[in-house]
């Protein structure tokens, strides 16, 4: 088993998440998805860079292998990259407001090896640092496998682009 390692991704990051991101849209929606909806899937999917920028992503290194990255914000956009439209930058309330997990993807060579859940596990902590007591996001068919396993429950199922989607929602545990 590889030994995991987990940090703040930096500016200096951004091409090496931009890397694991198109490998894992190209790679992880193959058994879920035709080949135009994963084509489909880059236009709504990708990296945030207001995620870095706010110290709430992270990128994971399996024996100093690239081999994941995802985080959580603090902000009302649900999911989608720079490119995305639709994006709102809007702070949430903790009070009312569930915290955004955003932007997970795991390198097609290291998916099933902890990668995800030790994302979610530090997504969970810092939103709960913060006073957040839910999480939400926006799940592919790839990754509904892993949310539904770490105790989200989907809310609702819709499309963006033709992409199939599922809003999902998990409390957070004191």
């Amino acid at each position: 088993m590889a030994e995991l390692k987990i940090r703040l991704a930096t500016a200096a990051d951004l091409p090496v998440l931009r890397g694991i991101m198109a490998a894992a849209i190209a790679e992880n929606l193959k058994p879920f998805l035709p080949p135009e909806l994963i084509r489909a899937s880059e236009k709504v999917m990708g990296l945030d860079t207001t995620l870095v920028e706010d110290g709430t992503y992270w990128i994971v290194h399996a024996d100093d292998e690239p081999a994941g990255c995802g985080g959580w914000s603090r902000r009302n956009t649900l999911y989608g990259g720079d490119h995305t439209g639709g994006r709102n930058a809007a702070l949430l309330n903790p009070a009312v407001d569930a915290a955004r997990v955003r932007a997970m993807y795991t390198h097609p060579s290291f998916i099933r090896r902890g990668i995800g859940r030790l994302i979610l596990d530090n997504c969970e902590a810092a939103a709960r640092s913060e006073g957040f007591d839910r999480l939400q996001l926006a799940a592919t068919l790839a990754g509904e496998p892993l949310y539904r396993a770490y105790g989200f429950e989907e809310l609702e199922r819709f499309h963006d682009g033709g992409v199939p989607l599922i809003r999902m929602e998990k409390r957070i545990t004191k």
